[in-house]
């Protein structure tokens, strides 16, 4: 086991004076209304420290674009041959005048270049500021909101502005209107006491799966183990191969980590062959590994304990991100992010190798997220997937709703002060470059209730997804929830798996947890199976899912037809055969899915 720490500390820049010459006249870029759930605290601080991140265009994005569908394409003749890291960059790449332009501006409000951080490609530029200097920039107020429900504090202002000049040169800054929050899907757990062992029963109490030709230890009916996960996917007798050139990694994010001794229990308890092994674990902008056992993290325990427990002994890595924003309006707390995916992706796409499958477990609803920013942090996955990476993402545990897990509590009202009754999409889920993972429960397998899916609002419907998402769309009823949702956006979920009753050990017990935390790392374990085989065979890792998910359009998945997923007052969609905004294609078939991709 190894531990990385990587401090990556911006210089805090201090009040300067401003450049001599007269002031450009701003001009309003961005104005949102408060949004839902967010009280004023009132001003914040004004020495108060802030990440401003400015975003520069990407002028050949949609070239780095036609690369990713060309290489994900398994029909094309370049599918696989993925780009290096220094092909991306080239691609994403600023114009040296959009360069200047920014580091004029900066230069004139006192803030030198070695005072700022850029990212490998230099579309990034992050200056750590006061508040007082970063509202005399954006010509704004920064004030303290405060999460109702939760309460969540956050430093941000509802409307920001820019000279005219940068128009051309600056794609977006924040944080400055982003509300969104990195929350562990199903927050509220469902813990529940499991029985002292996983011990499957008696070999004659099976349940056959129709269709699928495999059978089931009954009991995975109750509690879902490693076990049960390798007999309901058809990867009970798979050994991988290519340990040395495969990997698979974790996300975790709000102070979350894995507990060493909670997955030595559970290698005990369902790995044997794994006991004494580990994984690596980096952390990432003040994130955390505190192994005090109780401490650890349910999310983190469970991301780790399955995925590497499916996938074993392919080698694991668990990035821990910190940014939750214990930010006190009191005092002058210099940690108010909370946009760890940001902080994760600066740090990711600067590494040379890069595990091959990442999984997260985190998200928010889509509309909390500016679109701007939702589209500019959707393309940094794209960059991922250029390389090789297969990105797999909870699709929330709301059904239709806004990520309450309790239907009852729901408010499915837009957040732009209209207040209209929307199905509310989570993001990154929604983003068309990450595969978003659905829920199952039972066996034979239905939706699980909770199941996140529905169409985006911000990003259309990519064309691999119009056969399969049209045929959908064209067996509703005419008029069906008519203006709760848009037809034309990107449809969620991709795949499934199941996602409730796992068996995991937490803070030193045995517990059952449940949500599409669940189903995203245990599938993302069966994708890193499936690399291992493309692997050993001399073939470059699968990458970027979707277009190849959905040329099969079905096929090494097992269909779900049976369940619904509601939310917002109505029993939401249903299961169906062929895709649906439930379950996706369902789940997977490891054994059919590794005879198909052998073949491209």
């Amino acid at each position: 086991m190894r531990v990385y720490a990587l401090f990556g500390s911006l210089v805090l820049v201090a009040f300067a004076n401003v450049a001599s010459g007269a002031p450009r006249t701003l001009t309003l870029r961005q104005s949102i209304a408060p949004p839902r759930n967010w009280v004023d605290l009132g001003r914040a601080p004004p020495t108060h420290v802030i990440p401003l991140r400015i975003a520069l265009p990407q002028p050949r994005f949609l070239e780095l674009e036609e690369h990713l569908t060309e290489i994900s394409d398994p029909l094309h003749e370049r599918y696989g041959k993925h780009l290096s890291k220094e092909d991306v960059e080239a691609l994403v790449a600023p114009h040296a005048s959009s360069v200047d332009a920014v580091h004029e501006w900066l230069d004139s409000h006192g803030i030198r270049k070695e005072a700022c951080h850029r990212s490998p490609a230099g579309d990034w530029v992050t200056v750590r500021l006061p508040v007082a200097q970063a509202e005399k920039m954006l010509g704004t107020e920064f004030r303290v909101w405060k999460h109702t429900l939760d309460g969540d504090v956050l430093v941000r202002t509802t409307e920001y502005s820019l000279p005219a000049h940068l128009d051309e040169h600056i794609e977006l800054i924040q944080p400055t209107t982003a509300f969104n929050r990195a929350k562990g899907q199903r927050t509220t757990f469902r813990f529940s006491p499991a029985p002292e062992t996983a011990s499957p029963l008696s070999s004659d109490d099976k349940i056959s799966v129709a269709g699928s030709g495999v059978t089931v230890d009954a009991s995975c009916n109750t509690t879902i183990t490693v076990s049960c996960l390798k007999q309901l996917y058809n990867a009970v007798d798979y050994v991988p191969k290519a340990t040395d050139k495969n990997a698979i990694a974790l996300t975790g994010y709000l102070e979350q980590f894995a507990n060493f001794a909670d997955l030595q229990q559970f290698y005990v308890d369902q790995v044997p062959a794994a006991i004494n092994t580990s994984f690596d674990v980096v952390l990432i902008n003040g994130g955390l590994n505190n192994q005090t056992l109780g401490d650890a993290g349910a999310e983190a325990d469970l991301d780790v304990q399955f995925a590497l427990g499916i996938s074993f002994p392919t080698p694991g890595t668990f990035f821990s991100t910190g940014g939750r924003p214990p930010f006190n309006p009191d005092t002058d707390t210099p940690t108010d992010t909370n946009e760890p995916y940001l902080d994760w992706l600066n740090f990711i796409l600067a590494q040379p190798k890069i595990p091959q499958v990442i999984s997260t477990s985190y998200g928010d609803d889509e509309q909390t997220v500016p679109v701007d920013f939702a589209r500019r942090v959707c393309g940094e996955f794209a960059q991922l997937g250029a390389r090789g990476v297969s990105l797999l993402f909870s699709s929330g545990d709301g059904g239709v709703g806004d990520g309450d897990p309790d239907p009852a509590t729901q408010t499915c009202f837009t957040n732009d002060g209209k207040n209209q009754t929307k199905f509310i999409p989570g993001f990154p889920a929604s983003c068309p470059f990450v595969t978003a993972v659905g829920g199952t429960v039972h066996i034979p397998e239905v939706a699980v209730d909770f199941s996140g899916g529905g169409f985006s609002n911000y990003f259309p419907r990519p064309i691999w997804q119009d056969v399969a998402v049209g045929k959908f769309l064209a067996s509703l009823p005419k008029g069906t929830y008519a203006g709760l949702f848009n037809p034309s956006g990107r449809a969620i979920p991709d795949v499934s798996g199941q996602a409730d009753f796992f068996r995991i050990f937490f803070r030193g017990r045995a517990v059952h947890i449940g949500g599409t935390s669940a189903s995203s790392p245990s599938i993302a374990a069966f994708i890193a199976l499936l690399n291992d085989a493309r692997i050993a065979a001399g073939k470059p890792s699968l990458g970027f899912l979707n277009p190849l998910i959905y040329a099969l359009n079905g096929v090494g998945f097992n269909d779900i037809t049976a369940g619904n997923a509601p939310g917002c007052g109505t029993p939401g969609f249903n299961a169906t055969a062929g895709w649906d905004p439930v379950t996706g294609f369902g789940t997977p078939d490891f054994g059919k899915l590794k005879d198909i991709v052998l073949k491209f």
